[in-house]
């Protein structure tokens, strides 16, 4: 959400208009916390009630400025913002400001000129909508984007002249959740959530988190096969501390077919394909053609990554 979306119109004046001027717009206006200042519609500061009635109430404050223009009474460094700035950053500059300015309203523009103003209670109110709104786009477990955000980027991509898409997927991850529980289950996808973030991390970079042990990335360039490499031996380097080691030569587990089998240390498949040698004008399209690499890279024991280049693979 933009600041712009929850202005409120509040009067303006120039420089030059006498204090009493000011006062009457105060006490007709007993609502109006503050009053901009513009010089050519571009605002210079502004004059909140507080700092006002402060000044005009000192001892000989009513009869030495209620003649005079309003200089001596402008706040000359209020918190000013174009319209097109995110809630999310206006609240973090505001409450940035000094104490004594901690809850002045901030001044919004449009093209430099004064738009409107937003009190500090309707941004904090609108930020916690904004936070809302976010989390309930986000996995839970990972904090990272869910399906909604993936099928938006998923459509993105397809206008890109460059992308690789690559799904990550953990092997016999269903016989570690059955064997331990799936809060030790949890942590390894905590565990692979925290590498994934650290190689996909370009400006431009997506990562999404479809929901389980599957996660995806969406990447604006095809040479990828360096990081995915990394991340398999990051991810090999320490999966074993989630085993009790006696557990991988002696528990049996069942399969999806039901029969028993060795327990299986868990691994990683990553499935990649690019638009580099073949197009695609669809979402679906995409999500098939991931899916078919995915099925033949999780034929391959251990973590592997798959790239399907011309309908050939490349296994690594």
């Amino acid at each position: 959400m933009k600041i712009g979306e929850v202005i409120e119109k509040v009067p303006c004046i120039d420089e030059f208009v006498k204090n009493k001027e000011v006062d009457v717009l105060f006490t007709s206006n007993p609502s109006l916390r503050s009053v901009v200042v513009v010089r050519d519609e571009k605002p210079i500061g502004h004059i909140t009630r507080t700092h006002f009635y402060q000044k005009i109430g000192t001892r000989y404050g009513y009869h030495l400025l209620m003649e005079r223009q309003n200089q001596l009474m402008i706040k000359k460094n209020p918190l000013i913002v174009d319209r097109n700035t995110p809630i999310t950053e206006v609240s973090t500059l505001a409450m940035a400001r000094p104490p004594e300015d901690l809850y002045d309203d901030v001044i919004v523009t449009k093209n430099k000129l004064y738009y409107g103003m937003v009190s500090i209670r309707e941004l904090l109110l609108k930020l916690v909508d904004t936070q809302v709104a976010i989390a309930s786009f986000l996995n839970p477990l990972s904090s990272l984007p869910g399906n909604k955000l993936i099928d938006e980027k998923l459509e993105e991509a397809l206008q890109l002249s460059q992308y690789s898409l690559i799904y990550f997927d953990l092997d016999h991850f269903k016989s570690y959740n059955d064997t331990y529980g799936f809060n030790k289950g949890d942590k390894i996808l905590r565990y692979l959530t925290e590498i994934l973030k650290r190689h996909i991390c370009g400006v431009e970079d997506f990562l999404g988190h479809i929901g389980g042990d599957d996660f995806v990335a969406i990447l604006p360039y095809y040479e990828v096969e360096k990081m995915c490499q990394k991340i398999i031996d990051d991810f090999d380097a320490n999966i074993l501390s989630f085993y009790e080691l006696e557990d991988l030569a002696y528990v049996q587990v069942a399969n999806r077919s039901g029969e028993l089998e060795p327990l299986t240390c868990t691994s990683l498949s990553i499935a990649i394909i690019t638009n580099e040698y073949q197009y695609f004008d669809s979402v679906e399209q995409l999500s098939n053609a991931v899916t078919h690499v995915k099925k033949q890279c999780k034929k391959i024991a251990g973590s592997c990554y798959l790239i399907n280049k011309q309908h050939n693979y490349f296994v690594h």
